[in-house]
């Protein structure tokens, strides 16, 4: 198929992970690499919504204090994780490291970023809390997230 994540069974993957799915060179030579950062395990689990959205709002925002390199960061529509799109070649390790420093600006933040009306259309749908417990147990997983597959 012609979407990369309908070729994976997702019967066979071991969350919590964070799985290269994808590289495109355009046509002016640069280079997307997308990744699929897996919280919870397919068809078993999902986070819930208020939740995929905060963090989605949280890692979008802090990541980019690391790196100039996220070009985008988005929920998958089975909420069990996210899709993250970096510009250029990342060694996996170095793409680990950004997952690990943006979730652990997730556990200090004091607020979800653009979490109202003006910013997001749907700003009253958040939960601090709950994206922080989200990013808690992935973290606490870190020596896991290179398994992709049980």
């Amino acid at each position: 198929m012609n979407v990369e994540s309908f070729n994976l069974d997702h019967r066979t993957v071991k969350a919590p992970y964070v799985r290269l799915a994808d590289r495109k060179v355009l046509p002016h030579g640069d280079v997307l690499v997308k990744y699929d950062i897996r919280f919870a395990q397919p068809n078993k689990a999902h986070l819930e919504m208020d939740t995929v959205h905060s963090i989605e709002h949280l890692f979008a925002e802090k990541s980019r204090n690391h790196s100039d390199k996220v070009v985008d960061f988005s929920p998958m529509g089975c909420q069990t994780g996210f899709y993250l799109i970096l510009a250029d070649e990342w060694a996996y390790d170095d793409v680990l490291d950004l997952v690990e420093a943006t979730l652990g600006d997730i556990l200090e933040a004091t607020e979800v970023p653009a979490a109202n009306e003006v910013q997001c259309g749907w700003g009253a749908h958040h939960t601090l809390t709950g994206a922080q417990d989200a990013a808690r147990e992935f973290l606490a997983h870190r020596d896991e997230w290179a398994q992709v597959t049980a």
